[in-house]
């Protein structure tokens, strides 16, 4: 089991630098991958906060990724990214969200935007 940390991932999705993009790429295509929600979480904000990539593009990016990895919690994380596609929520809020679809937790938040789509969705 591999686990790659953020700088692996940005180099292959990014492909900014050919020769780590490419020993990325040998690694997560021939090795049992597993990657962490709170990398992926790292992966967003530096996508968005550095690189000014839109959130349409980094859930596109990651939701292409995510089919060459294994993960925990995966179908929290596909989840958590497809809602941040689609709704203007940080990652984190995105991620319970998705706990509270997927399993079930209730979520308690202040957070106005993370409260209105749980009650939209019927398990707030």
């Amino acid at each position: 089991m591999v686990m790659l940390d953020t700088n692996m991932i940005l180099r292959y999705l990014l492909n900014d630098n050919e020769e780590m993009a490419s020993e990325a790429e040998v690694i997560i295509k021939s090795r049992n991958v597993q990657v962490t929600i709170e990398i992926i979480a790292e992966v967003i904000y530096v996508l968005k906060g550095v690189y000014s990539v839109e959130r349409r593009d980094i859930g596109e990016s990651l939701s292409h990724f995510l089919m060459e990895v294994d993960a925990a919690e995966m179908e929290v994380l596909r989840l958590g990214i497809e809602t941040y596609k689609e709704y203007n929520l940080d990652f984190p809020d995105c991620i319970l969200y998705a706990y509270n679809r997927v399993k079930g937790y209730e979520i308690k938040t202040f957070d106005k935007k993370l409260n209105k789509l749980l009650k939209e969705n019927g398990k707030a």
